[in-house]
């Protein structure tokens, strides 16, 4: 039987693999179609090569299958050359946006819920931010709570009435300007 030969030590390249390649490969067009969440104007101040940039916008309004995953490798080989930590940095920071307006519409959300479901949230409330219109809260709060009512009496069953009438909505708008305004001092 033949004896199976052992690789000399410098067979083998000292440079990364196939599969390490393809990996890094992979992670930069995953990272070009990121990319295609940012609005122009944030994807403008990124600096970037303008062969790059005009190959981000072009796979933006690529509709069909194949032609969109090809645009997609030719965008990450033009990514190979470019420095990846900015367009990383504009993604992080565009996304850290989002959240952040996510959490103001929730926080805005549960104040209107709390006001609306308790009279002593009003105090709360006025306690938390000093200087606002606590009359007209009080005044946008009781249309709301008849709207609901009003929404509830002509139809018990349907949920999406309450959540239509104007002072409804305004109460939302107040809150929210009034916490943007609160935020920066903050």
């Amino acid at each position: 039987m033949a004896r199976r030969r052992e690789p000399e030590p410098d067979a083998f390249p000292d440079g990364p693999s196939k599969t390490q390649l393809k990996r890094a490969s992979t992670a930069l067009q995953d990272l070009s179609i990121a990319l295609l969440d940012l609005p122009d104007a944030q994807l403008d101040q990124i600096e970037m090569d303008q062969q790059l940039r005009d190959a981000l916008r072009e796979l933006r309004n690529i509709r069909s299958n194949g032609a969109k995953r090809r645009q997609a490798q030719y965008v990450g080989k033009l990514m190979r050359n470019a420095d990846e930590a900015p367009l990383q940095q504009a993604l992080t920071a565009y996304r850290m946006g989002k959240t952040r307006d996510a959490l103001a519409f929730q926080e805005v959300e549960r104040w209107r819920e709390r006001l609306l479901a308790s009279d002593e949230e009003l105090t709360l409330w006025a306690q938390a931010h000093p200087g606002g219109d606590v009359q007209q809260l009080r005044t946008l709060i009781r249309n709301a709570r008849r709207d609901i009512a009003a929404a509830r009496s002509a139809d018990p069953d349907s949920d999406a009435a309450l959540r239509k009438g104007r002072a409804y909505r305004e109460l939302f708008q107040k809150l929210r300007a009034a916490l943007q305004n609160a935020t920066p001092a903050a």
